[in-house]
């Protein structure tokens, strides 16, 4: 290791919501505890991986939805930094923790450490509208996509569009109190569409946007720690190989891959807005045009942000610890070939690429190493934990499956039929708080 970690100053997980299963969270408490830092987590509970984790100093169970009033978040975490009793880093592991922290830094900067970002971009960012509308004052390729105001916006949209679509919800923490759709999901036709947004109210809360067609596409992300001059003093690119839901979904398993025109890009418009912090961004290639697009700019630590790490020994996340508390983050390519895989998501992903056939380009023969998200032979507790809160997911999962193959032998037999791919957020719901409604979805969608 080419560089210590200030002890003295402790780290903070900051999630808001329920979803108890977040590798991204174990992986920043080893990251950093692995260096002596102290940390301490918000959990939803005492029985959560990452309280198990023995790099945790202590767990704070604080469950909460994500919709609450700033006022009473605001309040929570100053509770918390109190009784840590010394400034803390905060790491979010979702937007509504990097909005609510960016817009009452005035408030937490007493108690907490982190990045001076500008109060509202990191709001902006997280919204589908703020983010398309970014794209387009910079010039950063960007999906088309549109922003329905009405059931007759709907209805207009439906008439001239080319199918199939991708529907998401605009904005953080109002997908929390009143989501349109469970995640990122795939529209095949007007008739679904008009379907689903019967159930959208009146004001539709949805982005409708250009759906890149996988033959013909590719999906890359870029995780960095960019300074307050929005400099990067990490940054790495790398390419998304599998996903649960298959091709919409969260990350099950990646490669780091070297991309110099993807990092300058990438480089370029954080410089543009002046970010500053941790930024996970997901883009994808789309071959028709030679383009990399911008599909989404998440302002905080990305949950699969441990696939990346330089060769003097540095991630985001210590990438941040070490600039907060004053000392220098040592420069170094990133370790390329390395393979990220989360383990209990990266089984049914695997069998349903296998299923039709997608194998990414960028694969490596061998990959240079392979760092799983749960299981950690220094610290085994949270793989266990998350074992023992999968089975009734896993289950679930599984059948989804068996009815998406179910589906797919429907369609070959020539009756016609229609299929969704929705993703996971690690920042949405919990497993069975999504499940309930993305069946609800599907019933609106089939009255």
């Amino acid at each position: 290791m080419l560089f210590r970690a200030d002890r003295d100053i402790p780290g903070l997980i900051v999630k808001f919501g329920n979803y108890p299963l977040h590798h991204g969270g174990v992986g920043a408490i080893r990251s950093l505890g692995r260096l002596g830092v102290p940390m301490y987590a918000i959990t939803e509970d005492r029985w959560t991986p990452a309280a198990h984790s023995r790099y945790l100093t202590r767990a704070f169970p604080w469950p909460t939805t994500g919709a609450e009033e700033p006022g009473a978040l605001v309040a929570g975490l100053l509770a918390i930094g109190e009784r840590i009793g010394r400034p803390a880093v905060l790491i979010p592991t979702d937007e509504e923790a990097a909005v609510l922290i960016a817009e009452h830094q005035k408030e937490l900067a007493e108690r907490f450490l982190f990045p001076p970002v500008t109060p509202g971009l990191p709001r902006r960012l997280a919204s589908k509208r703020g983010l398309h509308e970014l794209c387009v004052e910079h010039g950063v390729p960007s999906p088309a996509a549109a922003f329905p105001d009405t059931y007759a916006d709907v209805e207009d949209f439906a008439r001239h569009a080319r199918f199939p679509v991708v529907a998401k919800n605009l904005e953080a923490f109002v997908r929390r109190r009143r989501p349109a759709v469970p995640g990122t999901t795939r529209i095949e036709d007007p008739a679904h569409l008009l379907a689903l947004a019967r159930g959208w109210g009146e004001r539709p809360g949805v982005i409708l946007q250009e759906y890149l067609p996988r033959e013909q596409a590719e999906d890359w992300i870029v995780h960095a720690y960019f300074d307050e001059n929005s400099t990067p003093l990490a940054l790495f690119t790398g390419v998304k190989v599998r996903s649960w839901p298959p091709h919409a979904g969260m990350t099950a398993t990646a490669y780091v891959v070297d991309n110099p025109e993807l990092a300058a890009l990438a480089q370029q418009f954080v410089k543009q807005i002046g970010f500053t912090g941790i930024v996970d961004l997901d883009l994808r290639f789309d071959r028709r045009d030679g383009r990399y697009k911008l599909l989404d700019f998440n302002p905080r630590m990305g949950a699969q942000f441990r696939l990346f790490e330089s060769v003097a020994g540095v991630d985001v996340i210590r990438a941040q610890h070490l600039h907060l508390t004053g000392r220098g983050v040592p420069k170094g390519e990133q370790r390329a070939g390395r393979r990220y895989v989360v383990e209990n998501i990266d089984l049914p992903a695997l069998l349903a690429y296998r299923r039709d056939g997608w194998v990414s380009p960028h694969v490596p023969r061998r990959p240079a190493g392979t760092e799983l998200a749960w299981v950690a032979g220094d610290d085994l507790r949270p793989f266990f934990a998350m074992a023992a809160r999968s089975l009734r997911p896993g289950a679930r999962h599984l059948y989804r499956l068996w009815r998406s193959s179910r589906r797919a032998v429907t369609r070959e037999a020539g009756r016609p039929t229609r299929l969704s791919y929705t993703s996971v957020d690690p920042g949405e719901p919990a497993e069975s708080e999504r499940s309930e409604r993305t069946e609800r979805s599907e019933r609106r969608g089939r009255e």
